[in-house]
């Protein structure tokens, strides 16, 4: 049984395909489209999924979509009757995209792919539960869920045991934890739905010194529901998230690209305490209600890893599972896993121990493209000779693009579509962040640390193993080791850390224990290969183009490396990759 699980036109839109129960293919359709959180329909990325699985769309036995339309559609009618006249334009705004795509998927599937077998829709906060639930190695386990909304649920508890999943208690919009950070996010003058994680980094900068007046736009209870104080926000009627009282309490809001304050830096520490404090609270409850110990978390909440970090030392829970793609995108993994487990009742059988479930390329493809590119390159003779080669190169602090294997499901590259630097060098954050992303100099890095090392570095709890897999956790830096590796440590000590295994990815293990060989540190610098705006590269031509237009220089497919200094960039349009 083929079942082809969707998401789209909301955030980032995605595809995924299962056969009998395992997952053959996923991917984001931005990294097809080169469009930031493209939210269009997947049609690149379910065309992906199909060419892996070696079958056309008739093969497919069932579509299930992420959420249920009409029923997300009833709310935005509701919403926009109860707070009329204000909420006029914005629904009025919206209503084309309504009629020409949200409600009208069928048509779609059929238009563009083709497809005119049955649909399933899942409500989406079931497609996030899902989406953690039955990929995880759990036969039974606590659930939660926290977002922005779906169709009217914005926070659900519940439950998994087996084949089935059980929603026990929910929150509805407006009241929303996820809603409320993107406030916050759009008061400190980011955009929302794209730099909540900013706001995490700049957390670290701060005091959370507005935590009291926080305090007064959510009512809390002990048990962790809560109520967002709609006096303060106009995301449910207006343009904006906020309302002339929010800034009335916590002064004018940050316009774009402007300077950052003290004060900017203590309003996003202060957000993040009060959602940690709030999720700790609903994760006690959760315990409370289920005796069960093990904790699958999804939604777009589920990506604050500064959060997760905590939640092993502030929760009962003693063993946490997070996919890699826990927002929307990820969605359509839900979805039909759903199907096909609780709909179609078949056993589970699939644990997501990896990411890499997008595109690959052959090395006859790579050395075909740099032949025809006319693009000059050294090819290693085998890989004890790469890994010393490129060590070497890190060691002495060049920045490598890294493109091996297939792509990351997800939004954090992993070792397959990553940039690689040298951790021990104090100046390397600076010379990514501003000849590299081209992004704000807050903004930390990431450490890639061998599995077996990394408690020595980094301070996980004392009884639980460290499950930082999908860099989805935040840990302490030890303290005798943060002047050792200043480049991932974060100014709080902290660094969000990937935990590699070789049984994942052996060349990217391989390569960090010989960096580590030649430092001391089996550690190295894991960020994104992607710039400021762009989303990460896909194909060699993504990351050679890439590599071109910024300060990249050396780029590594399969056992190719390309010098930037070796090769002319006029050809290559670099101009697209300066800032955004």
């Amino acid at each position: 049984m083929y079942i082809l699980g969707i998401s789209c036109f909301y955030h980032d839109s995605g595809a995924c395909l299962i056969k009998d129960g395992q997952l053959v293919a996923a991917a984001l359709e931005e990294r097809f489209s080169r469009k930031k959180h493209d939210f269009s329909f997947p049609h690149a990325a379910i065309a992906f999924c199909l060419e892996e699985a070696g079958i056309d769309i008739s093969a497919v036995d069932h579509v299930a979509f992420y959420e249920k339309p009409v029923l997300k559609f009833d709310r935005i009618l509701s919403q926009h009757l109860e707070m009329f006249p204000r909420s006029f334009l914005p629904f009025f705004l919206a209503l084309p995209s309504w009629f020409n795509e949200k409600l009208r998927l069928r048509h779609i599937l059929r238009k563009k792919i083709g497809y005119r077998k049955n649909v399933l829709y899942i409500p989406h906060h079931l497609s996030h539960a899902a989406s953690a639930f039955y990929v995880s190695p759990f036969e039974e386990a606590a659930v939660l869920t926290l977002d922005g909304a779906g169709e009217w649920q914005t926070s659900t508890l519940g439950i998994g045991r087996g084949q089935q999943l059980q929603q026990l208690a929910e929150i509805n919009f407006p009241h929303s934890l996820g809603l409320l950070y993107s406030a916050v996010t759009a008061y400190l003058g980011f955009k929302v739905n794209n730099d909540e994680y900013k706001v995490m980094g700049l957390a670290g900068y701060g005091k959370p010194r507005y935590l009291e007046k926080l305090r007064k736009v959510i009512d809390v209870k002990d048990d962790g529901s809560f109520a967002l104080n709609l006096e303060y926000f106009s995301f449910h009627y207006g343009m904006r998230m906020f309302s002339k009282k929010f800034e009335e309490e916590f002064g004018p809001a940050r316009k774009p690209e402007t300077e950052i304050s003290q004060d900017h830096q203590d309003m996003a520490a202060s957000m993040q305490v009060l959602l940690e404090e709030i999720i700790f609270k609903i994760c006690r409850h959760l315990y409370e209600i289920t005796k069960v110990d093990k904790l699958c978390f999804a939604g777009g909440v589920a990506l604050n890893s500064l959060l997760n970090g905590k939640l092993f030392k502030h929760t009962p829970f003693k063993e946490i599972y997070i996919q890699p793609e826990a927002g929307d995108g990820g969605g359509c993994l839900g979805a039909a896993f759903y199907a096909y487990h609780a709909v179609f009742d078949q056993p589970r059988s699939f644990v997501m121990e990896h990411a890499y479930w997008g595109p690959q390329y052959t090395r006859a493809e790579m050395k075909q493209f740099l032949d025809d590119s006319g693009i000059k390159y050294k090819e290693y003779a085998d890989e004890n000779s790469l890994l010393a080669g490129v060590a070497k190169l890190i060691k002495d602090s060049f920045v490598i693009g890294w493109l091996q294997g297939r792509m990351e499901w997800g939004p954090r590259a992993l070792g397959a579509r990553s940039i690689l630097s040298n951790p021990t060098n104090p100046k390397m954050q600076e010379i990514l962040n501003v000849k590299v992303k081209h992004r704000e100099p807050f903004r930390p890095f990431a450490p890639a640390v061998t599995a077996e090392k990394a408690n020595e570095y980094f301070q996980g709890d004392e009884v639980v193993p460290m499950p930082a897999d999908f860099m989805l956790m935040v840990y302490p830096v030890r303290p005798d080791h943060r002047d050792k590796i200043p480049a991932v440590t974060h100014v709080d000590g902290t660094g969000r850390l990937q935990t590699v295994r070789r049984k994942q990815n052996p060349r990217y293990y391989d390569m960090i224990k010989a960096f580590g060989e030649l430092s001391g540190y089996p550690i190295l610098i894991n960020t994104s290969f992607n710039i400021r705006g762009e989303p990460i590269v896909c194909t060699p031509r993504d990351a050679y183009r890439c590599m071109m237009g910024t300060g990249i220089d050396y780029l590594l497919m399969d056992k190719f490396l390309i010098a930037r200094a070796d090769n002319p960039n006029d050809m290559w349009d670099s101009e697209q990759y300066a800032h955004d």
